[in-house]
């Protein structure tokens, strides 16, 4: 018998979240790992917020809505506040009910950039990967770090020549203030050498002009950070830094550090960019075996047959090159490729918690793998 396709309003609805998702969702194993993260954050949270006044967006629900807009790649926090408002499994993960009405988008940026102004991002994600099931995955012996470019949310018009007299003691930093002619007026930028000590963005001037190599284009950008552990393949460690050549190595230093404090030596993978005898030498006083591809161009390396000798160093160059695949998701998936935000604080608050959302996307068929 055909169905009658009139459409027959009900009085009464009673709509049970829970069975509306079916129980092998992904995203039931995530948010149990999800809920278990921000239960560790209680206390970090309590701070942020002052004893009395009105109520705000929760902030659990606030991280669990920015973990769907990474995971579901949502460019903007309208959309994301339009998705929540019609889709039931967006609703049940952020924790709302369905009488419930959505924030407005303004309402949740606001209440998001009191999470922005703390260290949340990497606080989540070390209470991620503290967890005794997800401990169990992670390797403490062998490592691979990398550095990948974060567009600056800043136009290449934007890069003004700084002012003499501008640099003695206005507000904006030593920055010229755009010329008249329209919001996006016409520039003319041949015949015209700029860096970044004659030169500095009006948007953001934390942004810094840099080419990943050479024959490449210079472009504003900072530069992300990672260390992968090379067991399953999970980022443990992410930060931003402002783009500079030696960049990479520093932020590799801080990172390994905490992981070095051990009496048993630990390996660090990488690529030719950290073939340099002062880092080598840096990571060896720490007790951290480099396995750093050589950089044999015109130039000597500073690995020698010492180190290449073994297999594991081997393993390490090839394992070392997965943690491409965290930046890829997070750049493409994660909308981490040009950075929403300015300044490197903020950059770097997200470019970490897109590194969270991005274990948090692998952690239900690892550990599904390992039960």
């Amino acid at each position: 018998m055909r169905g009658s396709d009139e459409r027959t309003g009900e009085l009464f609805s009673y709509i049970d979240l829970e069975q509306r998702v079916r129980s092998d969702h992904p995203l039931r194993v995530i948010r149990t790992l999800v809920n278990e993260a921000l239960g560790a954050l209680d206390r970090e949270f309590s701070t942020l917020y002052p004893p009395i006044g009105r109520p705000s967006v929760p902030p659990e629900k606030l991280l669990r809505a920015m973990l769907l807009q990474a995971f579901y790649s949502i460019r903007s926090e309208r959309q994301l506040m339009e998705r929540l408002e019609y889709d039931l499994l967006f609703r049940w993960f952020v924790g709302i009910g369905v009488d419930e009405a959505a924030w407005d988008h303004s309402s949740f940026s606001t209440n998001r950039d009191r999470l922005l102004e703390g260290d949340i991002a990497a606080k989540f994600l070390s209470a991620l990967l503290s967890q005794p099931r997800v401990k169990r995955l992670l390797s403490s012996d062998h490592f691979s770090v990398d550095g990948t470019l974060i567009a600056a949310w800043a136009s290449m018009k934007s890069f003004k020549p700084r002012s003499a007299s501008a640099d003695e003691g206005t507000k904006d930093g030593g920055v010229t203030p755009p010329p008249a002619g329209g919001r996006n007026a016409e520039a003319d930028f041949h015949g015209e050498k700029r860096s970044n000590e004659t030169h500095c963005s009006t948007t953001d001037p934390d942004a810094r002009l840099y080419r990943k190599g050479p024959g490449k284009e210079a472009k504003l950008c900072f530069i992300g950070h990672g260390l992968m552990e090379n067991r399953s393949g999970l980022l443990v460690d992410a930060c931003l830094t402002e783009a500079d050549g030696h960049a990479e190595r520093m932020a590799a230093l801080h990172m390994i550090e905490p992981h070095a404090d051990r009496p048993c030596p630990i390996t660090l993978g990488g690529d030719k960019h950290f073939d340099s005898a002062d880092f080598v030498n840096e990571l060896r006083s720490m007790n951290v075996t480099p396995h750093v591809a050589q950089n044999t161009t015109n130039r000597r390396s500073a690995i020698d047959g010492r180190t290449t000798r073994h297999p594991g160093y081997a393993v390490s160059q090839r394992i070392r090159k997965r943690i491409e695949e965290a930046f890829g998701w997070m750049k493409t998936v994660g909308g981490q490729d040009k950075t929403k935000f300015r300044g490197v604080d903020r950059v770097g608050w997200a470019f970490t918690f897109a590194a969270a959302a991005y274990n948090l996307i692998r952690l239900p068929k690892l550990l599904a793998e390992a039960s």
